[in-house]
């Protein structure tokens, strides 16, 4: 037969549960009289009570925990005054669940000798495990209460303690007492003025209270020497409470030269130099973060961010696709990924993206918190828009009904720029049905009724569009929009007066500086049409002195210089700030090529003009200006197809759209192309026959 080995179990323990079983065992040792604590005995029984504890723990049974607590008392009874004993029945008290015996036996400690300061700081520790363990707001608020008077005894029996300074001011704070939690700290920093933790603890409390001021006067009042990396830490993140983040990167650049592997300090650094414009150093601290944890997802999707920023569209796309990689679940990791795409002119692969994108932020039931329905709009305004860059107008369309469904400003929304893709299109009537249906469905819509005035006055029933955005105008005098359509109108007519007289109306009722800088701009581009530069020059430069990095103003501004070749440093310097700003601009990517092909760098020119046509095939200008780069470079047969291009655009095209002889200067160049490519034709000589 096969024997069994068992377990060795202590002698004490065997005869305990031999005893627990009915068998015969040896008696415990007699007690002796009760005037001398009986020490082996109560070693005896306290060996007892640890077996049974360790055995409750290993197989949660109550009756093992019941025994341990007898054997206490019964070690408790040989040696009454057991300090060791007492802690250790309260404790166990306490594990099992017996709070109200935990308390009684650590009370009982207190009642036998008032001032001993091991037995308050027994009943005090109590208190506090007892704050975590009642669910009633009242019990738990006499408990904090119970605990913040021992360890009011307890400072006073040890007033050099500084642990327990500490924890009385936790208690005072956690207790809503700022003044008595602000004296126990004062008291702690006169104790040792450089202990760290005193001045750790005193930080949180202030920043708690909200004086972020005096939580900083507590981390710099250390000495030099006792600061760490913690302190350094903490204080940078003070400053970032104080949105102050030139002092949190000192701070953050000092705690990381006192602890160069700390990723969460890095983390923090790189965050602050993003916002005190340190690019280039907060993407060095990003890859650094990278490097020490490659699975560190938000690294990446910032390196990315930062990439972008740099129009670094290669990196920044590695970058992303990492971050991807690591958190497959987060859209904005996805959200970035296809606005890198775009910029990179992979439509394909950005279109992919968002429609997944769109399918992740749809709801079945149409119903959306404001925070998802504003997500779903703007992944479908920009699937619209690469749609749009894809020359595919149908499908662009369909994502804009799409958000309509959301309503609100995102169905008034969607409504416009479902307009402005007809236009795009060149599908005029349905621009107008669509301004129509859009009124229809938003009676009240001020900004709709505009939209189809402009439809109406651009296709050919001015006097009708006119008198609408008049009468709306006289019906809301203070709607800005309401000028602004007016004088496009009157623009696009070629009415300049009327169109000056407006804005000078606009300008009567612009409230601020937003409303300012609009009919600056408004003013601006309309001179620019009645080719009054030197007053447009002035408007546009009114505009960019209160928002320097205005997109809009940099380009067309820039524009109008490299289009009359002035001032062409000027003009690049300010259209590349603007395609920084909106990289897949098609427009702005025209008007930089074309400033360069005014600087005569050709390459570059075409390399723009290109990227422009990519994302925008239906402009007729572009196709000029790229047939007037094929020439200069001698590619006259590539020069005449782009005039042809631009020609046949322009057919498309109504006039409200285009200047007057824009037409009839790209047919001169074109026939003169023809003209030229025909002698060269004839002047070929014969191919001789072999």
């Amino acid at each position: 037969m096969k024997s069994l080995s068992y377990r060795l179990l202590p002698l004490c323990l065997v005869a305990a549960l031999a005893s627990a079983s009915g068998a015969q065992t040896a008696p415990a040792p007699a007690a002796p009289p009760a005037s001398a604590p009986d020490m082996g005995s109560a070693y005896y029984h306290f060996m007892l009570s640890h077996e049974y504890e360790e055995l409750a723990q290993t197989y949660g049974n109550s009756d093992y925990a019941t025994r341990a607590v007898e054997e206490y008392k019964m070690a408790l009874n040989d040696d009454p005054t057991s300090k060791y004993l007492n802690s250790h029945l309260a404790d166990l008290y306490f594990a099992t669940g017996r709070i109200r015996e935990a308390v009684e036996a650590a009370q009982a400690q207190v009642q036998k000798n008032p001032n001993d300061l091991e037995a308050h700081r027994l009943l005090a520790e109590v208190y506090l495990r007892s704050l975590g363990n009642e669910e009633q707001s009242d019990v738990s608020s006499q408990m904090m209460k119970l605990a913040i008077a021992e360890y009011e005894k307890i400072v006073q029996l040890a007033p050099q303690s500084l642990d327990d300074h500490l924890m009385l001011a936790r208690l005072y704070a956690a207790d809503h007492d700022n003044a008595k939690a602000e004296e126990q700290l004062a008291a702690a920093r006169q104790i040792n003025p450089g202990s760290e933790e005193t001045a750790l603890i005193a930080n949180r409390f202030y920043t708690d209270i909200g004086d972020s001021q005096k939580a900083v006067e507590v981390l710099r009042s250390l000495p030099q020497d006792d600061q760490t990396a913690r302190t350094e830490y903490q204080l940078g993140q003070t400053y970032d409470q104080l949105k102050d983040p030139k002092d949190a990167v000192a701070a953050f650049r000092e705690a990381l030269n006192l602890e160069p592997d700390n990723l969460d300090v890095e983390k923090s650094l790189a965050r602050d130099l993003m916002a005190t414009n340190q690019g280039q150093d907060a993407l060095k601290a990003w890859q650094d973060v990278a490097a020490g944890d490659p699975t560190d997802a938000d690294a990446w999707g910032q390196i990315a961010q930062i990439d972008q920023a740099n129009n670094q569209f290669p990196d920044a796309l590695t970058a992303i696709r990492k971050a991807r990689d690591i958190d497959s679940a987060n859209l904005e990791y996805a959200f970035q990924e296809a606005t890198t795409d775009d910029a990179l002119g992979h439509l394909d692969d950005s279109v992919k993206v968002y429609r997944q994108l769109a399918t992740d932020t749809e709801h079945a039931s149409g119903v959306y918190s404001d925070r998802e329905k504003e997500n779903y709009a703007l992944v479908l305004g920009r699937l619209a828009e690469v749609y749009r860059e894809q020359s595919r107008p149908d499908l662009a369309i369909a994502a804009y009904q799409q958000q309509a469904t959301l309503g609100g400003e995102y169905e008034e929304q969607a409504y416009d720029l479902e307009v402005e893709t007809c236009r795009e299109a060149r599908e005029y009537d349905k621009a107008v049905t669509t301004a129509q249906e859009a009124v229809q469905k938003q009676p009240k819509s001020l900004d709709a009724k505009l939209t189809l005035a402009r439809q109406l006055a651009d296709t050919g029933h001015a006097d009708q569009g006119i008198a609408m955005a008049k009468g709306l105008l006289a019906s809301n005098p203070k709607k800005l929009e309401a000028y602004y359509q007016l004088a496009q109108i009157y623009s696009d007519l070629r009415k300049w007066k009327d169109a000056t007289d407006v804005l000078n109306d606009a300008q009567k009722q612009a409230a601020g500086k937003d409303d300012q800088m609009m009919v600056d701009f408004q003013r601006a581009m309309m001179e620019d049409r009645a080719k009054r530069y030197a007053a447009a020059e002035g408007d546009f430069e009114k505009v960019l002195s209160m928002d320097p990095d205005n997109a809009l103003t940099l380009n067309n501004y820039g524009f109008m210089l490299a289009d009359r070749g002035v001032n062409l440093d000027q003009a690049l310097s300010m259209i590349q700030k603007a395609v920084k700003l909106e990289p897949t601009n098609y427009a702005y990517l025209d008007s930089l090529g074309w400033v360069y092909y005014r600087l005569g760098q050709y390459a570059q020119a075409q390399n723009d003009l290109e990227q422009a046509i990519s994302r925008d095939g239906l402009d007729p200008t572009v196709h000029e200006h790229l047939g007037d780069l094929y020439e200069k470079t001698g590619r006259l047969k590539q020069a005449a197809s782009q005039w042809e291009l631009s020609l046949n655009e322009f057919a498309h095209t109504v006039q409200a759209d285009m200047d007057p002889g824009e037409e009839a200067r790209v047919q001169k160049k074109l026939d003169s192309a023809r003209v030229r490519l025909a002698k060269e034709s004839n002047n070929t000589p014969p191919i001789k026959p072999e």
